[in-house]
């Protein structure tokens, strides 16, 4: 009896935090993601629709499908890749939503670095 009462107050405080996932508000529209490289802030924007990505960085436009696995998790693959580090598929998987932005975990398909960002939608 002791260790449940122990545990009620965990198991509250658990349930009490649900990150949002409302993925599929943003399989579609016009997006920003900001990061830093080497100390200087850069911004890349792209449209996704569904199974295609238009991503526009530093002047250069590159177009990339879309394979959704799950609402919040899909896989981009550069339709032109340029050589063989943009041959790799990236693995994105959403992880909290707001009502404009999400934050996700990305890194290259069969890896297990991962890196994290948000993106913001901008229309």
């Amino acid at each position: 009896m002791k260790k449940i009462i122990f545990l009620l107050p965990v198991f509250a405080l658990v349930s009490c935090y649900n990150a949002e996932h409302h993925c599929k508000d943003f399989k579609n529209g016009k997006f920003k993601f900001e990061f830093e490289v080497n100390g200087l802030k850069k911004t890349t924007v792209f449209e996704r629709r569904d199974s295609l990505e238009i991503e526009t960085f530093e002047g250069k436009t590159d177009t990339s499908t879309v394979r959704w696995v799950s609402d919040c998790e899909y896989v981009l693959q550069k339709k032109h890749p340029k050589n063989m580090a943009e041959e790799k598929a990236i693995s994105m998987k959403i992880l909290t939503t707001t009502k404009d932005s999400y934050t996700f975990e990305f890194g290259m398909v069969g890896s297990e670095e991962k890196q994290r960002g948000t993106v913001t939608k901008i229309n």
